[in-house]
């Protein structure tokens, strides 16, 4: 039973068949809480379609802001939830640089806390949204560019001393 339901959602989510589909749903999944990356998904569909870069990175871009925006507001509801602590020094410095914090909501382990303390602090949705798109945008040009047109020779010398390549 588990077996054929795991078997069936991997055959769903494979690139091939569903394409942008699977990197907008693992892109939105990944911009939860749940940990998972996206970043595969978008370097296979690039990999596979060179020519739709700038498509799939958009649609990245998209799936991983719209979860960044669920976090938003599941943060804005968990205000209502825990007594808040405006004390400690995370949260000054959040609040004072606002939702230009959110620029950094690309990055792996404290981005997608980053979007809920962002609605747990309240701040302005839209602009909040802009500054996640804007830093979720610019991670999946560098990353899926670099993945696609440095040279694997580059990758394996670089990560030779670690064991890989």
């Amino acid at each position: 039973m588990i077996e054929s339901w795991v078997q069936s959602l991997v055959a769903w989510f494979a690139l091939p068949s569903h394409g942008l589909s699977t990197v907008f749903v693992v892109s939105f999944v990944s911009a939860t809480l749940l940990p998972l990356g996206s970043e595969p998904a978008v370097f296979g569909y690039a990999k596979l379609n060179p020519e739709q870069f700038w498509l799939v990175v958009a649609v990245a871009t998209v799936g991983n802001t719209l979860g960044g925006a669920v976090d938003y507001w599941l943060g804005r509801g968990a205000k209502r939830a825990i007594a808040r602590n405006r004390e400690t020094h995370y949260l000054k410095w959040f609040e004072r640089l606002g939702p230009k914090a959110l620029f950094f909501s690309f990055l792996p382990a404290v981005g997608d806390p980053l979007c809920a303390v962002a609605g747990w602090l309240r701040l302005p949705f839209w602009e909040s949204v802009a500054w996640m798109a804007i830093g979720k945008f610019t991670r999946y040009v560098v990353m899926t560019a670099a993945l696609l047109w440095i040279p694997d020779g580059w990758w394996s010398r670089v990560l030779a001393p670690f064991g890989f390549g």
